[in-house]
Order: structure tokens, then C-alpha cells, then sequence
């Protein structure tokens, strides 16, 4: 008998036999209340990218201004193995209410916060509810349909997580101009309440109950968790502070990155032992080995690496652009950054539809990483006479190789995994996704501050021989020392003299193009390894164990029963 068949289902494995799929009005209902939910998270992980100057200068965190970001991402990635883990044991319904209640305890200690610390706490909840909403929607979806015809409802999930990122800046924007920033964590409350009220009725799931609460908790590696947690803070906490508080080769910085590179290295090692030694007794691996047991699964987990940190590559810097060098107000700078939704929605659409009409996702992700190296390519253009055609046409040639990346990455990586599997490899994609968030912001940051001192050393621009520095002390020192991206906004420049002005803005320019020139390598270098994917056939058939339950969908019961009845009709006929 299969070992991991029989830990995985806690009793003797019995895979259900396919059947075929019909999309019913239940599945499309279900969808919409995930929708809600995931209009939560979509907003909350854009709606700061412009508010966040307001922040800053309310609560005075100094440089641990990044931890507003950076303690969300970290609680989102973390935890995500975790949360799949516990769909299996737990269920997917008991899962999804969990989750959407950190969000909304977050959002409310966050809206209330009196203190950099607090706010950071209330960060770090939201974003435990924030990954969790996205992976467990994920997993449903694929208890709901099968994974040939997932492209076409997942369009509309993807939909709304679109609007609500494009959407994100422009909330951000205007509340920080009209009222006090808590508005963009209180008005997660009302939205919450709703998602929960529509799922508490249409969500009931199949899932082993069987099993008492201790032999669920066996089935929980809490060795892996605590190991794979840890590391990423020490990861994240290095990249935080790296060349901001501490330069690079500091051992505050080198010693808790190598700490948590070599936790990784020990937690991927206790994967390939679960349940085979002391060191890891728990029954079932939060990453079993087999997921990566070809090279297409890896392929995809490193292209997902790179498009997750590119996506937030763009998202943290063009309001830099827009504040620092357009020196448009932080709702303008919203209003700038909607080409990258308007087209991003369409494009993940198209994406989704093109998988689920030709079952062939290596061409797509070819002509989605080649749009997003040329996006990138020309936001190496932009400076301060760049007009709004020309940066809205950049933005939606990125958006729209971003947006058909954006939905069929997961379909292809759950391809080459069993369905008693989906929870488990939904969640180390989603792990492997957001953790490319935090590569995305730290390795951009690290590039811009280090550029930024360049220059204001007397560095020299690339396409001038004369020297690009600033000249006055006040600015200077603003700028310095990981300063500048908290200073970039058109307030901060427009106080000095129209010459210091100009100087300021260069810099600024010349510190985003470097930033865009290294992530054309990085678009580059994904689009290569797409070359090199394997295509397999994607499932028609369901063949899940924890579909929905169908004594709650009464129609469709009595439709099955009607469909046998037809049946054995039909092979009672004479000749049949």
C-alpha cells in the first residue's frame, strides 16, 4: 500500500472514481463569496504602496518603516505550508473562516494602532489571514473543478483579486488626501462580515472526520513549521536592515542570512525523512520531495520565484517614479498606477481562458515572460518628460505579460501532482510566490540605496560625463544612509530651489532605471527557462475527496439521482 496514501487520507486510501464536471449556480455562488474575501487581501497588499509617507510621519518608525511591509509578507509566507497542511486535517470550510478572522482582527489592531509596534503587529496578523484567504480559495477552487476547466472560473476569481491590486493605490491615495490612514484598515471590516456571511451557508465540504483530534495533530509537522518559520524571519530581518541600519558585509546582516539559508537547507532535508525518524515524526511532510521530482515542477517553481518578485519589483518603485521624479500627489500617483490593473485584469483572464481552451501552458508563459522583459525594457525610459501615454503604454506591456503569468503558473505546477496532493502543492506554490514578494522588495531596495549612494558620493550618470550628485546638505542628508525611499514624495523635493530640485529628481531617475535594468535580467532569465518546460495533459475529471457535500446542494442530489435512473433506463433497453 502506498505509505503516503494511507497518512494523507488517515485511513485506508479509497480514491474516489472521476466523474464527469458540470458547473453548476452553487460553484459560481461559492466563488463570488471567495471573491469578497479575496478583494480583502488583493487591497491590503497595494492600498499602502502610496499611503504609506502619510504612515510613516504619523507614528515616526524611522527606518523600521519596512516592517509595515515587510512583517505582512513575512506572516503570509511563513505560514502558508501550514495552512495547507491543515486544510487536510482540518478542512477546507473551518480553514477559510480562520483565516478571514485573522484578517479582520489585524485590520482592526492596525486601524487602532497608537504605536509603530502595534500597527507592525496588526501587519503581521493581516498577513498571516491575508496568504491564508489566497491559498484556501486556491485549494477549494481546485476541489471544485477539475483542472482543465479550472481557466474559466478562476478568471473570475482573478478578476476581483485584479480590481482590488489595481484598485489598492487609488483607496490608499485618496484616503490619505481626504482622512486619517486608519480608514484603509477599518473599511476591511464590513467587507469580511460579508464574505463570511455568504461562505457560512454555500460552503460545506467533505473532509475525514474520522480521526480524533490527536491523531490529527500526529499528521502535523510542527518541526517543519517551526524551522521553516524561523529561517524566513532571519532571512527577512537581514534583508530589512541590509544596507539601511547595517552594510552589507556586517555580521548583523551576513549572520542572519546565512542562519536562515542554512534552516532552509535543514528543512528541506527533515522533508525527505518524515515520518522515518526522530527527527521528524510527523506523518506527513509539509513539502513531500515528490513535488520536485522532475524538471518542468522546477522550472516552475523558480519562474514563480521570479514573476512573484517582479510583480512587487514594479508595484514598490513606479510610485516612486511617479512621486519623486513626475512629482505627482499621492492620488495622482494612484491614478497613474491604474494601467497595471486595467490591463492586468484582462490579461490573467485571457491567461486563464487560453489554459482552459488549449490545455498548453509553455507557449503562454513564453509570450507572458517575453511581454514582461520588453515592460520592463522600457521602464528604463522614463524620466521627467516622459508623457502619460508613454508611461501608460510601459505599464500595460508589463501588466499584461504580469496578468497571463498571474493564472496559469498554479494550474501548471498542480499538474504534476496526485489530487490527493492539491492542498499540500497549492501551498508550497503559494510559499515559493510570496516568498519571491519579499526577494522583490528587498533586492530592488538594496540596488536602489546602494545606487543612491553612488551618486551622492559623486558617482557619474552613464549618459553624461558630468558628475550627478546633489548639491545641497539638507537634501543630501535626507537621501542617505536607505533615506531616500522614505523621502520620495513631491512634498520632500519640491522644498528646495527649482536647481536642488532637478538634481534631486536626476538621482532619483538614474536610481530607478538601474533597478529596472537588473529586473530585465531576472524577466529575462525566466523566459529562457521556459523554454525548457514540459507539457503533460491537464485533468477533466474531479477525483478529489473533499468536494462539496451533497445534501447541501439539494438540486443537485436530486439531478444525480434523475442522471442514474437514465442510466440504468438505458442499459435495461433491449439491445443495450
Amino acid at each position: 500500500m502506498d505509505r503516503h496514501g494511507q497518512t494523507d487520507a488517515g485511513h485506508e486510501e479509497a480514491t474516489p472514481s472521476p466523474r464527469p464536471f458540470r458547473l453548476g449556480w452553487r460553484v459560481y455562488a461559492i466563488v463570488g463569496g471567495l471573491g469578497i474575501a479575496n478583494l480583502l487581501a488583493a487591497l491590503e497588499n497595494t492600498v499602502l504602496t502610496v499611503a504609506a509617507p502619510e504612515v510613516l510621519s504619523d507614528l515616526q518608525l524611522g527606518d523600521d518603516y519596512v516592517w509595515i511591509t515587510n512583517a505582512f509578507f513575512l506572516a503570509s509566507t511563513a505560514l502558508q505550508p501550514l495552512f495547507g497542511q491543515f486544510c487536510d486535517v482540518f478542512g477546507r470550510r473551518h480553514v477559510l473562516f480562520t483565516v478571514i478572522g485573522l484578517f479582520v482582527l489585524g485590520s482592526g489592531i492596525c486601524g487602532g494602532a497608537q504605536s509603530g509596534a502595534m500597527l507592525i503587529a496588526g501587519r503581521a496578523i493581516q498577513g498571516a489571514g491575508s496568504g491564508g484567504i489566497m491559498l484556501v480559495s486556491s485549494i477549494v477552487l481546485s476541489d471544485l473543478v477539475p483542472l482543465r476547466q479550472r481557466g474559466n472560473v478562476s478568471a473570475i476569481l482573478m478578476s476581483i483579486i485584479g480590481i482590488g491590486s489595481a484598485v489598492g493605490p487609488v483607496i490608499g491615495g485618496a484616503i490619505a488626501s481626504s482622512t486619517t490612514w486608519r480608514w484603509i484598515f477599518y473599511l476591511n471590516l464590513p467587507i469580511g462580515a460579508a464574505a463570511v456571511v455568504v461562505l457560512f451557508f454555500l460552503l460545506h465540504m467533505n473532509y475525514n472526520k474520522d480521526m480524533t483530534f490527536r491523531q490529527k495533530l500526529k499528521r502535523i509537522d510542527f518541526a517543519g513549521n517551526a524551522i521553516l518559520v524561523a529561517s524566513s524571519v532571519a532571512i527577512l530581518y537581514a534583508l530589512s536592515y541590509a544596507d539601511t541600519r547595517y552594510p552589507w558585509r556586517s555580521w548583523h546582516t551576513l549572520v542572519p542570512l546565512l542562519v536562515g539559508c542554512a534552516g532552509l537547507l535543514l528543512f528541506g532535508y527533515l522533508q525527505t525523512i518524515a515520518g522515518r525518524s526522530r527527527l521528524s515524526p510527523a506523518a506527513e511532510p509539509l513539502v513531500p520531495p515528490r513535488f520536485f521530482n522532475n524538471r518542468t515542477s522546477v522550472i516552475l517553481a523558480v519562474t514563480t520565484f521570479v514573476s512573484s518578485a517582479l510583480l512587487y519589483w514594479s508595484l514598490f518603485f513606479l510610485p516612486v517614479f511617479f512621486q519623486a521624479v513626475k512629482l505627482y500627489t499621492p492620488l495622482h500617483t494612484g491614478v497613474a498606477l491604474l494601467p497595471i490593473g486595467l490591463v492586468g485584469i484582462p490579461g490573467s483572464v485571457v491567461g486563464a481562458v487560453a489554459l482552459s481552451r488549449w490545455g498548453r501552458y509553455k507557449p503562454i508563459h513564453m509570450l507572458a515572460f517575453a511581454l514582461q522583459t520588453t515592460g520592463l525594457g522600457l521602464l528604463t525610459l522614463q524620466g521627467q518628460d516622459t508623457t502619460v501615454a508613454e508611461w501608460a503604454v510601459y505599464q500595460c506591456v508589463l501588466a499584461l505579460g504580469g496578468g497571463i503569468i498571474f493564472t496559469t503558473m498554479l494550474p501548471a505546477f498542480q499538474a504534476f501532482v496526485a489530487e490527493r496532493d492539491l492542498a499540500r502543492a497549492t501551498a508550497t506554490w503559494y510559499f515559493i510566490r510570496l516568498f519571491g514578494h519579499v526577494w522583490g522588495v528587498a533586492i530592488p531596495a538594496a540596488i536602489f540605496n546602494q545606487y543612491i549612494a553612488s551618486l551622492l558620493d559623486g558617482g557619474s550618470s552613464s549618459s553624461s560625463s558630468a558628475a550627478v550628485t546633489i548639491s545641497d546638505p539638507v537634501a543630501r542628508a535626507a537621501l542617505a544612509d536607505g533615506g531616500a525611499y522614505q523621502a520620495a514624495s513631491a512634498a520632500f523635493v519640491e522644498q528646495f530651489a527649482p536647481a536642488v530640485q532637478a538634481e534631486i529628481r536626476e538621482v532619483y531617475r538614474l536610481a530607478l532605471r538601474r533597478i529596472f535594468q537588473v529586473g530585465i535580467g531576472f524577466a529575462g532569465l525566466a523566459f529562457v527557462l521556459s523554454l525548457f518546460e514540459h507539457e503533460i495533459p491537464l485533468r477533466s475529471t474531479l477525483e478529489t475527496e473533499y468536494g462539496l457535500k451533497e445534501d447541501v446542494a439539494g438540486g443537485e442530489k436530486g439531478q444525480r439521482a434523475v442522471e442514474r435512473l437514465c442510466e440504468e433506463g438505458q442499459r435495461a433497453r433491449p439491445g443495450s
